[in-house]
This record gives structure tokens, sequence and C-alpha cells, in this order.
């Protein structure tokens, strides 16, 4: 099986068993951002304590990549700290640049490296991250 093949797989297991979809019935930080020019739309919880994500969620609408973009993110902060979890959204960043990086803390994500072939599709990728950005700043 080719490694394209492999990532087309791991993205859309996350579109069509999105983790960490819904909401949380108490406080969190939620953070609303939608991407007009193809109308992805996601709404980011985050659960924050002592300097860690404890926990996210999110809800929202879009295509393959936003949805499990948004799926792997949630997975892939939760439990670390809050200067990990944002080093992950930087080292994302540069992945949607097409620079060589690597996710040992979760492989998954590097399924989204082909993303940055696709210019239109960057935005896609990156909203749930952006999302998790604005949230900790506001969450500050």
């Amino acid at each position: 099986m080719q490694l394209d093949d492999l990532y087309r797989r791991v993205i859309m297991d996350h579109y069509k068993n999105p983790r960490n979809r819904g909401r949380f019935e108490d406080d969190a930080v939620t953070v609303d951002l939608n991407n007009p020019t193809c109308g992805d739309r996601i709404s980011l919880q985050l659960k924050t304590k002592d300097g860690m994500v404890e926990d996210a969620r999110f809800t929202g609408e879009g295509c393959s990549i936003s949805m499990s973009s948004a799926s792997m993110m949630t997975e892939a902060v939760k439990g670390k700290t809050i200067d990990q979890a944002l080093d992950m959204a930087s080292r994302f960043s540069s992945l949607m640049k097409g620079e060589a990086v690597e996710f040992d803390d979760y492989e998954e994500l590097e399924a989204l490296s082909g993303v940055n072939k696709f210019p239109a599709r960057i935005k896609c990728a990156t909203l749930a991250w952006n999302a998790l950005r604005k949230g900790i700043d506001e969450d500050k």
C-alpha cells in the first residue's frame, strides 16, 4: 500500500468517525471560526487547568480535511501542556508550508502533509489549529 493511500484512509477515518465531536455541558473556553472561502465552520471547546489541556471537543461542518484535522487536533493536544499544544500548532503550520515535520507525539497528523500541494485547502486544514491558538490566548 502506498503512503498516500494510507494517509487518505487516516483522513477518511477521522472524517467518518470523528474523535471528540460534541460539546461540554459545563464551562469551557469556546472559539467559533469559519472559513468563508469554502464554508467550513468549527466551534472548538477547550478545558485547561494548571497549564494543561485537559480536554477538547468540537462541532462544526465542513470538508473532510477540516473535520478530520479538527478530530486529529483534539486528540493530539489532550493531556499536553499549553506550551506543547502551541508548539504542535506551530509545527502543523510548518507542515502546511511544505516543511518536513515529524509528529512523534501524534503521528496521524502527518496524514495531512499532502494538503500543502493544494493551497486552497490549507485554510481547511488549519482552521481547528487557529481556533486552538485563539482559545489558548483567550484563556490566559
